[in-house]
């Protein structure tokens, strides 16, 4: 049975601004390595497939990009989503091309912004969930086990129950659970059975079709209308006709937490989806005083701080702590290390009051 990816590559990244912009988000920066996110990914699934089994979602000011970025991908594998709709119509319409082009295939759907340093266990984690979604229906996903209460992402709750035996556990799931707060996060550490939802699904493309039909039926009556004009002229009309149309509702909510037979293989990789500016505390080396610093910084009695600077401009700090400070060419940023997950509110405000040049 032939593997297939789907990369899912349309978000802002906003929770990284002012570095992930809307005309260059997150995914397209070279946020560790020498290669953007989106390459480390695409490079990762090539250990496992060709790079005509690769597909990318994306919405149509990003597809040039894709291209410049990844030349080699063949260009009708970029799909593009006319506008965004969350995770669940993007799964949606890459399983019907996906089934199109290679019928009966195993999709891989992950995320385009993910870091994960050990890339051969994620080979082997993935060979394993390819395995153990070929049989029947089944559904796997891949969760870290979590080093820390962490409130910035969802969580699975495993049961005791395997499939079959294999080298690497394989669980059913119980549940999942949307972000905790601290002391929920704290309590399913403690529990030991719980592990961060990566976003990352290994399914048959008939699996998720059925589960789509099952769960949503309104979108996979959309779907159907869609799947006659494919490969048509009337391909991409139809497509943004119909994607108007589309709930505007994750995978996780629409179809992982209503679906049974679904199995989560626990990994250790060194994965981080770099959600938002402390991600660079976890993936980045610190100095003896606990900070991360990038670029032409001067620090002095700054302790625990993420300080980036932009074109060798010299950023002077002095007896500050817990602050995030990254320069770009336009903005600078300053905000405490507890509201880079609220980073957002500032985009928010910029838009009301019509400032879209610092977007």
């Amino acid at each position: 049975m032939t593997v297939t990816s789907v990369i899912m590559a349309g978000g802002k990244g906003e929770r990284f601004w002012p570095k992930s912009r809307t005309n260059l988000p997150k995914q397209f920066l070279n946020i560790a390595g020498n290669k953007s996110m989106i390459q480390q990914t695409v490079a990762r699934l090539e250990k496992l497939m060709d790079i005509k089994q690769i597909f990318i979602v994306t919405n149509e000011s990003y597809a040039e990009l894709i291209g410049a970025q990844i030349p080699k991908l063949p260009t009708n594998n970029i799909i593009i989503e006319p506008i965004g709709r969350n995770t669940a119509p993007c799964v949606g319409l890459a399983s019907l091309i996906v089934e199109e082009r290679y019928p009966d295939s195993t999709m891989i759907v992950l995320p385009s912004d993910h870091i994960i340093k050990d890339e051969s266990e994620f080979i082997n984690i993935l060979e394993t969930a390819v395995h153990v979604a070929q049989q029947q229906e089944n559904i796997v996903t891949l969760g870290v086990s979590p080093t820390g209460p962490e409130t910035g992402y969802g969580y699975i709750e495993r049961t005791d129950e395997m499939w079959d035996s294999f080298n690497t556990p394989v669980y059913k799931v119980n549940q999942f659970v949307e972000k905790p707060n601290l002391e929920i996060a704290q309590k399913y550490i403690e529990e030991g059975n719980f592990y961060w939802n990566s976003g990352i699904f290994i399914w048959k493309s008939k699996t998720i079709r059925k589960r789509i039909q099952q769960f949503m039926p309104d979108m996979d009556v959309l779907l159907k209308d869609i799947q006659p004009a494919l490969g048509t002229p009337w391909e991409s009309d139809t497509i943004k006709q119909k994607f108007l149309e589309m709930p505007d509702q994750s995978i996780d909510y629409g179809i992982m937490e209503k679906a049974d037979h679904i199995y989560v293989v626990p990994c250790q990789l060194g994965w981080d989806d770099v959600g938002s500016w402390t991600a660079l505390d976890r993936i980045d080396d610190r100095d003896d005083n606990g900070n991360v610093i990038r670029g032409n910084i001067l620090n002095i009695d700054t302790k625990n701080c993420i300080i980036e600077s932009n074109d060798g401009k010299l950023i002077a700090t002095l007896g500050i702590e817990d602050l995030i400070v990254v320069d770009t060419e336009d903005v600078t940023l300053i905000c405490t290390k507890d509201k880079a997950q609220e980073v957002k509110k500032l985009l928010k405000e910029l838009r009301t009051q019509k400032r879209e040049q610092y977007l």
